[in-house]
């Protein structure tokens, strides 16, 4: 038979046993909860103290300035500040999820604290709360819903992003007897839902719309809302304690109390019971049966959890729950059930005695069933000895069973020595393990973490293989700001050996955190370490190590990052200081050049003078010229390039260059006058060769010669040049007497081309007798259709091969009588294939 002990304990709720365990002795020192204003968190979380303006109490040995300490669930201080916030009295406060502490005041402001007491943000609810002062505010989840002296509502559907709706109004007359929040999560509008007891009649309002509700059924006093938002539990005028749906259509528990005095806290206890506290009885009504009844001698406070409630007292912390089926199997009073047997079997086995196999035998196949049992109810005890006790029990059965799954009692030995490790009463984390499924243990490690209980939260994470890179960056900021005494080098190898153990972590930000906290020596030596230059360089510019970062960029080769780097030290630093910083660093410089031909020519310019490279200033005066071609100072471009011609004139690798700029300054003068004579703006910016030729096509021939002669045209190519211009304006007389002035150097070839080309066969027909060549005669009768005097050419030519012919043929064939001068042709060549 299992123990008595542990069942004595409970207490029968109908056909529920619940029972209330002490979790801890608190130990802080004079806290009275009467005289102060309390604020709880769920999930065993942190519990806020500050004394109560509202209420006339005796002073002690303690300053007059009010103090907003912060405990751990345990009664172990956290921290404290003073309170010096204005805005008159101090209205409501509670907490959010992530752990903020909300208090808002009489004038509407609203004050965010962390876990460490520090002031993280605030904001005003608004004008209207402002000059009519708040004088209720309630608290559901990471929402709260406010009343102002004008009986105008309020609310903030979610505390971290602060934005006040204003309710719709409800004519009260004054403030309600009762109130309930629906979280946003439970209602069908998704909004913040609220409940007022308002007459005998209930209010609900929301955004959209007020619904009146329950007619009748009040004066309510007292108003809760399940967790889930399915039930209500109320309080009448006349005693009596009703559980109703959400909609008070269906009144599901009525149980009438013994006093119609109103209760000062009523509080659900999981979804099976109401909690009623009173100033030194604690009531709990099901849904049937008699109420269970807990005396107290001092205040009390009620904290909600998820599976049961939290009491808190000056004196202790304790836990009222339902005591979950497995424990009853084992722990009932004369239970026989197959888990109390096996539990039974295992304190025989301790004692030696044969009865344990006895118990075996009996419950043999209901083993399964039992050793899971054990586990189960090894998860819901706070005493390790009982833990320890049921999961022994658990392992002797499953030596025995065979439909067992093995990893059960190891999984369950995970959970409890996680939960044990956040109960003591150091961390002050009383979780249940059904709050600890809910909570997560991602969100745990992240609360330890808040709390700064690094090494419980790293050792949690690598117990569960979790990373652990938050937990470690945590610590490592929060070292480098507690550790202000500590010499850089000092804590650089403290927080080196820590970092190492995590592969991945950013260095980068740990080195930022180092620079915000002041310590820019030592962010630079953190930032070495950094793996990622994405990271790494931008943290160098922001601690002030350019040079290492435009050399870590460098190294890295990425262009990105050098031109960030280039970008940064240009704005911060002076020219000629920048031209040295990047003149080593190939990468950096040839960047840069890329980057300033493009956006900054004349920055680009002092650098290549810094650097002595005279001639890449002269390569951009020279490309500069060009964009001043429409400029109406004429003489501007022939002055930037004359500059390119001195540049260029002062080094000796570049002679033709300086040459070249020297003539396009003459050419583009000369150019100049002529369209300022000519009054036609067709000269500059042409060739040499296109000056000549539209001078002579405009008849201007005394300036065609003084271009060929100042720029040493050769002959040969003056003849081309004024052969073509003079066909293209048809001066055939000037053509000829041109060909007579001496022997072409081009022979008579280009004149026959050019009276060809114009469609003038009288006028080839002058030159192509004095073509030397018969190959050259032969074409040129060819292409002008005279195929007898072709055919007599060609036969003065050797063209063994039929090269000739095939020209020939190629020239004649788009004409009509090709056929007869092909044989014409063959005939003058005997020796040609017939295929010609």
């Amino acid at each position: 038979m299992a123990g008595v002990s542990v069942a004595a304990e409970w207490q029968l709720l109908y056909n529920r046993y619940y029972r209330k365990s002490e979790i801890y002795q608190m130990q802080w020192k004079n806290v009275d909860l009467a005289r102060n204003k309390i604020a709880c968190a769920p999930f065993g979380g942190p519990i806020a103290v500050i004394r109560d303006d509202a209420k006339i109490v005796q002073l002690y040995a303690e300053s007059a300035l009010r103090k907003l300490r912060i405990f751990t669930a345990s009664g172990v201080l956290i921290s404290e500040t003073i309170w010096k916030n204005p805005g008159g009295r101090l209205i409501g406060m509670s907490w959010t999820d992530d752990l903020i502490l909300v208090c808002i005041t009489q004038d509407g402001s609203v004050y965010f604290y962390n876990i460490h007491a520090e002031l993280v943000n605030t904001f005003s609810l608004g004008k209207e709360c402002n000059e009519n002062s708040v004088v209720e505010c309630l608290f559901s989840g990471n929402g709260v819903v406010c009343i102002n002296e004008a009986f105008e509502i309020f609310s903030l559907p979610d505390l971290k992003m602060p934005k006040t709706v204003k309710l719709p109004d409800c004519n009260l007359e004054g403030l309600p007897n009762c109130m309930a929040v629906i979280d946003p999560q439970c209602t069908k509008s998704g909004d913040i839902e609220l409940l007022m007891g308002v007459g005998d009649h209930v209010l609900s309002v929301e955004e959209d719309g007020i619904q009146q509700l329950a007619p009748g059924i009040g004066p309510l006093q007292k108003m809760v809302v399940s967790r889930r938002g399915e039930y209500v539990a109320c309080f009448t005028h006349d005693g009596r304690l009703l559980v109703l749906s959400v909609d008070f259509s269906n009144v599901i528990i009525e149980y009438t109390c013994e006093s119609s005095l109103p209760p000062d806290q009523l509080a659900w206890c999981g979804l099976d019971s109401i909690l009623l506290c009173w100033d030194d009885m604690l009531l709990m009504v099901g849904p049937f049966g008699d109420p269970v009844r807990y005396i107290y001698d001092d205040p009390i406070i009620l904290i909600p959890e998820n599976d049961g409630v939290r009491i808190l007292s000056d004196k202790t912390m304790e836990f009222l729950h339902r005591v979950p089926d497995s424990t009853v199997s084992i722990f009932q009073i004369g239970s026989t059930s197959p888990a109390a047997l096996l539990y039974d079997a295992l304190d025989h086995f301790d004692r030696k005695s044969a009865k344990a196999d006895e118990n075996l035998r009996l419950i043999r196949s209901s083993l399964p069933e039992a050793v899971e049992a054990c586990i189960d109810a090894a998860g819901y005890e706070y005493d390790k000895y009982l833990q320890r006790t049921l999961l022994r029990a658990a392992s002797y059965g499953q030596t025995f069973a065979s439909h067992v799954q093995r990893d059960s009692i190891r999984e369950m030995c995970k959970i409890l020595r996680i939960l044990n490790g956040v109960r003591s009463v150091e961390i002050g984390i009383p979780l249940s393990i059904q709050q600890y499924k809910l909570l997560t243990p991602t969100v745990l490690i992240n609360r330890l973490v808040y709390a700064r209980k690094h090494l419980l939260a790293f050792r949690i994470s690598e117990f569960l293989s979790m990373n652990q890179e938050t937990v470690l960056m945590n610590w490592t900021c929060t070292k480098i700001s507690e550790s202000s005494a500590v010499p850089d080098s000092t804590l650089l190898e403290i927080l080196l050996e820590k970092l190492k153990t995590c592969k991945g972590i950013s260095y980068a930000a740990v080195a930022a955190h180092a620079d915000k906290s002041g310590r820019r020596k030592l962010a630079a030596m953190l930032v070495q370490h950094e793996p990622h230059g994405s990271k790494q360089i931008p943290l160098l510019l922001s601690i002030g190590e350019e040079d290492n970062a435009l050399t870590k960029a460098v190294e890295i080769g990425d262009t990105d990052l050098v031109y960030l780097v280039l970008f940064h030290i240009l704005q911060k630093r002076a020219p000629l200081d920048f031209f040295v910083t990047i003149q080593a660093r190939t990468l950096a410089r040839d960047l840069f050049i890329t980057y300033a031909r493009s956006f900054k020519r004349e920055f680009l310019k002092d650098f290549f003078l810094s650097a002595g490279q005279l001639h890449e200033v002269a390569f951009l005066l020279w490309a500069e010229s060009w964009k001043h071609a429409k400029n109406p100072i004429k003489g501007h471009r022939i002055i930037v390039i004359k500059k390119a011609h001195e540049l260029f004139k002062n080094t000796k690798e570049h002679m033709f260059e300086s040459k070249a700029a020297e003539e396009h300054a003459e050419l583009l003068k000369i150019q100049h006058e002529l369209e300022a004579t000519t009054k036609q703006a067709v000269f500059v910016d042409s060739s040499i060769s296109d000056t000549i030729r539209t001078c002579i096509v405009l008849g201007n021939h005394q300036a065609a010669n003084k271009v060929k002669t100042t720029f040493k045209v050769s002959e040969k190519r003056w003849y081309w040049l004024k052969v073509f211009a003079l066909a293209t304006i048809r001066d055939w007389t000037a053509l000829e007497n041109f060909s007579k002035e001496k022997r072409p150097p081009i022979s008579y070839r280009p004149f026959v081309e050019a009276c060809t080309d114009a469609g003038e066969k009288s006028e080839a027909l002058k030159y192509i007798p004095k073509l030397a060549d018969p190959r050259e005669r032969a074409e040129a009768y060819a292409r002008i259709g005279m195929e007898k005097e072709a055919a007599e050419a060609a036969s003065q030519a050797k063209d063994g091969e039929g090269e000739l012919l095939g020209r020939l043929k190629m020239t004649l064939s788009q004409s009509a009588s090709a056929t007869s001068i092909f044989d014409t042709l063959r005939s003058s060549f005997p020796g040609v294939s017939s295929q010609f």
